[in-house]
């Protein structure tokens, strides 16, 4: 059994678990240290990654539960690698954030925050669906208490909707999944099992396939957001600590559109094929909805959060574009949306503290000339949102733009509308929150040099895949093809092929060396 998936899992709740029982000082030094290994163990696998096979490396795959054919089963190929990168590298800044803040109860504070990215960590890698499942509503537990116990403003109300939303999600996909697996063996003959891959080589017939899909899609969408099932995103940006909102928002919010690619495109392909249209009519309404809204917010947290619910728009509309510019395009903006929000979040933190605690842009104008640095960062992470070329946005942008227009003309054509109106809310975030009149309530100086070191790597990051996008691109390419071949062939009017368990991508093993 190879423990290199699982000791990268478990390490941060170990890790926040040992720090609520030493005292404080070695306590918070623990959780960060935590934070910080998994985030070099991720760094370990990209570095050994083999870019050439389309399957699975570092494979754990051990019987669970055989009674009811569940197997604990963990894997990285191209498709969630970087998305484990994006988990590990953003939990750092958020984790120091918390510990190095006076915050009440920090070492339970701590805790939930490991719990948390162990449970995402665990999402990321889950290659059975029931375990799959699991990490995906533990996800819910940490969040529900950190929201909850350490939120501000109407955070009871907050946490009623968001634990409301993806409860009522993730008990739709939990009956999906038990009837995907029963239904699955029933219909092949075959003993009962969980594993996404076995699953994708006996598709079920497709009338089966659409009810199944849209339990599915239902518990994504609201994960994601998107449109119109982001009915808790509002009061629970308002409501959530600077450091869980990096968390939530950056990576929170992508284990379900991952979801749409690592289990309902290979997994259920007839219904993917089915539904596309009704899909891309969400993304397309999700880009515009969230860009239009974004532009007449005066709180950053909520031009962040409609801003978002368009990015993830974008994103989807990759997805069901079904080709493989447009999934290739998906995965590649999971990672850049996630890195600019994550900046972007403790640029607002920083900003907020230097207005006195006011939470509007009309409140903290001014600050360029004060604080350069933190400026200069500022405006490079808003350019990125701009999809400048240049940025790793541009890329991403492009990829799903190509793969729309390629069947999909007029979806394409109207989200493009899309990338003009982030133009308007990017610009206008950037100029009133740092020039026009000096906010009454504004101090201090410049960025200091914790909120530097928490800002500056993340900055770099995006610098750096604007200039080498091909990192994830040349990773990720094989991976992504694999799980649309199914659904694009049926798209195509051909028959769709799966791949045996025996000669599955999904089963090739690599070790680090």
């Amino acid at each position: 059994m190879d423990l290199g998936l699982s000791f990268l899992v478990f390490l941060p709740v170990a890790a926040s678990l040992l720090a609520a029982l030493l005292p404080a000082r070695i306590g918070r030094a623990v959780a960060i240290a935590g934070a910080g290994v998994a985030l070099g163990y991720v760094a370990t696998l990209i570095s050994e990654f083999d870019s050439s096979a389309a399957g699975l490396q570092w494979v754990t795959d051990e019987a669970w539960i055989p009674e009811l054919g569940i197997r604990y089963q963990l894997g990285v190929d191209g498709l969630n690698l970087f998305l484990l990168a994006l988990t590990a590298l953003l939990w750092v800044p958020a984790t120091i954030w918390a510990a190095l803040r006076e915050t009440e109860r920090q070492k339970l504070f701590l805790f939930h925050m490991g719990l948390a990215e162990t449970a995402v960590l665990g999402a990321f890698v889950a290659q059975d669906l029931a375990l799959f499942v699991l990490f995906f509503d533990l996800m819910l537990v940490p969040f529900y208490f950190l929201i909850g116990g350490w939120g501000i403003g109407d955070r009871v109300a907050a946490t009623i909707k968001f634990v409301i939303y993806t409860l009522v999600g993730s008990l739709l996909m939990l009956a999906a999944a038990v009837a995907l697996g029963v239904l699955t063996a029933s219909n092949s003959g075959n003993e009962l099992t969980f594993s996404i891959a076995e699953l994708a080589a006996n598709p079920l017939p497709e009338g089966t396939q659409q009810w199944l899909f849209l339990l599915f899609a239902f518990a994504f969408l609201v994960k994601a957001p998107a449109f119109p099932f982001h009915g808790w995103v509002v009061d629970t940006y308002r409501a959530t600590p600077i450091p869980v909102l990096i968390c939530l928002s950056a990576v929170l919010s992508k284990v379900g559109v991952y979801a749409f690619l690592r289990v309902v495109l290979p997994v259920l392909p007839d219904a993917s094929v089915h539904f596309q249209d009704l899909l891309l009519v969400f993304a397309v309404f999700s880009i515009l909805y969230g860009s239009i809204l974004a532009f007449s917010q005066s709180e950053p947290r909520l031009v962040l959060a409609y801003s978002s619910i368009a990015q993830l728009g974008f994103i989807t509309l990759g997805i069901f574009a079904i080709d493989d510019l447009g999934a290739q395009g998906a995965v590649m903006q999971m990672v850049n949306h996630g890195l600019v929000v994550g900046a972007l979040l403790i640029v607002i933190g920083v900003l907020t503290a230097r207005a006195g605690g006011s939470a509007t842009m009309e409140q903290m104008g001014g600050m360029a000339l004060r604080a350069p640095v933190l400026a200069t960062l500022f405006l490079i992470v808003a350019l990125a949102t701009l999809a400048m070329p240049g940025s790793p946005n541009f890329v991403g942008e492009i990829l799903i733009l190509f793969g729309g227009f390629e069947d999909k003309f007029a979806f394409a054509a109207v989200a493009s509308i899309g990338v003009a109106l982030a133009a308007v809310y990017g610009i206008r975030l950037f100029q009133r929150s740092m020039h026009n009149r000096v906010g009454p309530g504004v101090e201090g100086g410049d960025i200091c040099r914790t909120d530097l070191a928490l800002l500056a790597p993340l900055v770099a990051v995006i610098v750096a895949l604007g200039v080498y996008p091909q990192l994830i691109l040349e990773r990720t390419d094989a991976a992504t093809t694999a799980q649309v071949t199914a659904a694009e062939a049926i798209a195509d009017g051909e028959p769709a092929t799966a791949a045996r368990p025996d000669d599955s991508p999904h089963f090739e093993i690599s070790e680090i060396e």
